[in-house]
């Protein structure tokens, strides 16, 4: 299973990216998938996940109003449209997938690579 990541930039405050994740491989069809993120000298953070079937949305705190998770599988990919970006949204963006309970993010069983993601104040 390989998780590519894509569409990361560098962008004013206030701007969007949207960030893509292409999956290739056979992963579970329950797995939800979903986004995660790492800024520098900081542990790596939860983002959205999105389950199977996209019927359910789950966001960090930080990511509510201003971040929408989307997936469209028949290109096995999930999408991170991210508008109102903060200068403290600057991070290296990670895909995952993997399985979850409800009301709490997805547990990762696969990484992407990342994309970095830089907003400039």
């Amino acid at each position: 299973v390989q998780l590519q990541a894509s569409g990361g930039g560098l962008v004013q405050a206030g701007g969007s990216l949207r960030l893509s994740c292409e999956a290739s491989g056979l992963i579970s069809s329950t797995y939800r998938r979903g986004w995660f993120r790492q800024a520098p000298g900081k542990e790596r953070e939860f983002v959205a996940h999105i389950s199977w079937n996209g019927g359910t949305t789950y966001y960090a705190d930080s990511a509510k109003g201003r971040f929408t998770i989307s997936r469209d599988n028949a290109k096995n990919t999930v999408y991170l449209q991210m508008n109102s970006l903060k200068p403290e949204d600057t991070a290296v963006y990670y895909c995952a997938a993997g399985p979850g309970i409800v009301g709490s993010p997805l547990d990762p069983r696969y990484w992407g690579r990342g994309t970095q993601v830089t907003v400039s104040s």
